[in-house]
């Protein structure tokens, strides 16, 4: 199995390998970890040198947040995810590394506001350095969007769900959205209920009719977008996750 793991390779069977291969070390398998980490170097040094615009040297820090992310994402991997281990791995190293540079940045300005002069040039200068700071987290909190979109649909995907399906199935009513999103929680916080879902790739209707005072009927009906919020609750979304536990509060 270790030969199959390659990055030149795309092949669906060599995915699966990378998966189990990380299920293997999650049961203590170190050495597999060490030749994991130095396969997939070039992968690491890929997407850190995307998020900082720049080829990015194995001498440098950001590689070191992302190595450090890469083996995180090993740990904390799971297949009720519903993705490939790769795209969960690439959405946790690139949040480290941007964290890593607004950290710098930050540091780097309150260091410039203690010993620059308090002149008028100065201040212009303090004030279009924020700007531009700010700028650059809008620019990638929208990409990290964008990231998480992409990721959720290759989830859905798996599912037989598509986007066209969610907008076609989308519940209008808030109290209808509400049920469905309690509904998916209780999914998600029953370890049998998520089994199912992520083993059958289909709702549990029968044991939720059970603990949900919703009818078959209407569980059916919106199964789509139950399924939809259940795996953006399991899986690393946070935007997405922000974006739908804000509509409990509406």
């Amino acid at each position: 199995m270790r030969k199959m793991l390659n990055l030149s390779s795309k092949a669906d069977k060599n995915e699966r390998s990378l998966e189990e291969a990380v299920i293997l070390i999650q049961q203590g398998d170190q050495q597999l970890l060490n030749e994991i980490i130095n396969s997939y170097k070039p992968f690491i040094a890929k997407v850190v040198s995307s998020v900082c615009s720049r080829y990015i040297y194995e001498s440098d820090d950001e590689f070191s947040i992302g190595l450090i992310a890469f083996n995180d994402a090993v740990e904390k991997f799971s297949s009720d995810h519903g993705s490939l281990f790769l795209g969960f791995a690439e959405i946790i190293i690139k949040r480290r590394v941007i964290d890593y540079i607004r950290i710098q940045a930050k540091k780097r300005h309150i260091h410039f506001d203690l010993t620059v002069p308090n002149d008028a040039e100065s201040t212009e200068t303090i004030i279009l350095n924020k700007l531009s700071l700010n700028d650059f987290h809008k620019k990638e909190d929208e990409q990290l969007r964008k990231e998480e979109i992409l990721h959720f649909k290759d989830s859905l995907t798996s599912f037989n769900i598509s986007f066209n399906d969610l907008v076609e199935n989308s519940l209008k009513h808030q109290d209808s959205r509400k049920n469905a999103i309690l509904t998916a929680k209780i999914i998600v916080e029953d370890k049998e209920l998520k089994e199912f879902l992520f083993d059958k790739k289909r709702l549990p209707i029968k044991q939720l009719e059970k603990q949900v005072n919703i009818s078959k009927k209407t569980l059916g009906r919106n199964r789509k977008y139950i399924i939809a919020i259940a795996l953006i609750l399991s899986g690393d979304y946070l935007f997405l996750k922000d974006h739908i536990m804000g509509m409990l509060d509406e």
